[in-house]
């Protein structure tokens, strides 16, 4: 059974928060947890971190602390440092401030620090995130945050045109927030992403990868639409834009490409992929929803209509893949995540049979690194097209999943890594290093990928070397 203490569950609250604002109202001061760590708490979601506004000036909390980091002097914030439970936690602790003028819309000119809550939370984006808490006094929601939170609505604080000129990434955080929810975007603040929306160019690659990103691993990826619908993605990812006005007259297909990439995203079997990946979760499904917003992405370059009127789209796994590249690089994506998800989308349309040797030619063509997220592609596009011959499109993909377990299980020989001879053994053998090696070891792979009895060490040095 929860406790509360003051409207937010007493568990939630690690004991450095409670010791900060102690220490800080002891000296004098006022002090209050604030924002995403009273939204979250509210909405009975633990807080990933804590955040605490203050009227104490930076040089004064540095005082009080007897570790500190000047993470934000500037700006007004100091890091404390505390052990808690054997561990070093950190808490941003900010003094009350009033922003100056935005130049570059997203820093202030210049900050002015206040003595007034009030004047703090006013310069806050949200309502629901202009919410203040104190262990004794409790809630203060100057702007309607909590009902705004109830009905899961995001609308800015204040005037909404003011808030985007400030920071234009608040405009997709709206639409994040707002997916993470599931909830809605009040109509004022909706009409001014759309005026605001070409100020999302001023805006870091890094910073719009962060927000875009965050939407894409929430519970309602195809909200990813707003970010359409708004005007933002003419202005960060162009390719989608076009996605969405590109018809499939086809049997197979029944949406829009962009609509079709919209569903396929809501498609993806999070349950599945929570049992499979585990402790790995967070990481494949950001691989995979990645995957599927850009799997399609080539084909409105790649449509051709033939002579009955059927679309046709030959070659555009390979060349969205190529396009993936470039737009994840221009997002400023690392090399790791670039390289799965371009050879998801490569091989999302290679269509396998349930046979053990075309698997495991499959699987070695594909890479195991695909394995299994190749399939939740597969199945998730499949979902987000018509229901024409769909039932023999899933059977035959769970089908060769099934294999591809047996396979791994078995442990079959499906690259270099697991054959049973290595370049040691060759050389060993008498084989020089070099092309001589290197094709003999192909051709031992070769024969293992159709007989993988075939991979052991007498057998194939015997068959191919000439010795045992």
């Amino acid at each position: 059974m929860l406790m509360y203490k003051n409207g937010i569950p007493e568990n939630f609250i690690p004991e450095g928060v409670g010791v900060i604002i102690k220490t800080l109202e002891d000296a004098g001061f006022e002090a209050y947890a604030v924002g995403g760590c009273v939204r979250d708490s509210l909405i009975g979601r633990i807080p990933a971190d804590w955040d605490i506004t203050t009227s104490a000036l930076p040089g004064e909390v540095k005082k009080l602390f007897r570790r500190t980091v000047d993470t934000g002097i500037k700006h007004g914030t100091v890091t404390v440092l505390m052990k808690e439970k054997g561990r070093l936690s950190s808490y941003e602790v900010t003094t009350y401030r009033v922003d100056g003028e935005y130049e570059d819309g997203r820093h202030p000119k210049e900050v002015s620090f206040t003595a007034s809550l009030e004047e703090d939370l006013k310069r806050r984006d949200f309502t629901i995130n202009a919410m203040a808490w104190h262990p004794e006094r409790g809630l203060v929601d100057l702007f309607g945050g909590t009902e705004d939170l109830k009905q899961n609505v995001i609308r800015c604080v204040g005037e909404a045109s003011e808030r985007f000129s400030e920071d234009a990434l608040r405009m997709m955080r709206a639409v994040r927030f707002a997916a993470q929810l599931g909830g809605s975007i009040d109509e004022a603040t909706v009409k001014a992403i759309k005026e605001h929306a070409e100020d999302i160019e001023k805006v870091s690659a890094e910073r719009i990868r962060t927000e875009a990103e965050k939407l894409l691993v929430s519970d309602h990826p195809a909200m990813f639409r707003l970010f359409y619908e708004y005007g933002l993605t003419k202005h960060f990812l162009p390719e989608f834009d076009a996605c969405m006005t590109t018809e499939q007259e086809t049997p197979h297909h029944c949406y829009t490409v962009g609509e079709h990439i919209l569903h396929s995203l809501e498609n993806i079997n999070t349950a599945a992929l929570k049992e499979e990946a585990k402790e790995a979760y967070d990481r494949e499904l950001k691989v995979l929803r990645i995957s599927m917003l850009l799997h399609d992405i080539a084909k409105p370059l790649m449509k051709t209509v033939d002579e009955n009127g059927i679309c046709h789209f030959k070659g555009h796994p390979k060349k969205s893949a190529e396009m993936a590249d470039e737009i994840l690089k221009r997002l400023k994506y690392d090399n790791d995540t670039i390289n799965r998800v371009k050879k998801l989308i490569e091989f999302h349309d290679d269509r396998t049979e349930a046979d053990r040797r075309l698997m495991r030619r499959f699987v070695n063509r594909a890479g195991r690194e695909a394995f299994p997220l190749i399939f939740y592609v597969q199945e998730a596009d499949v979902l987000s097209q018509s229901t024409y011959k769909r039932e023999e499109k899933l059977s035959r993909l769970y089908k060769i999943h099934a294999m591809w377990r047996e396979i791994e299980d078995n442990e079959e020989c499906v690259d270099l890594s697991q054959l049973a001879v290595k370049g040691a053994d060759l050389i060993a053998a008498g084989v020089n290093p070099g092309p001589v090696m290197g094709e003999l070891l192909t051709q031992m792979l070769k024969d293992v990928l159709e007989e993988p009895e075939h991979n052991t060490k007498e057998y194939l040095l015997k068959t191919y070397v000439g010795k045992e």
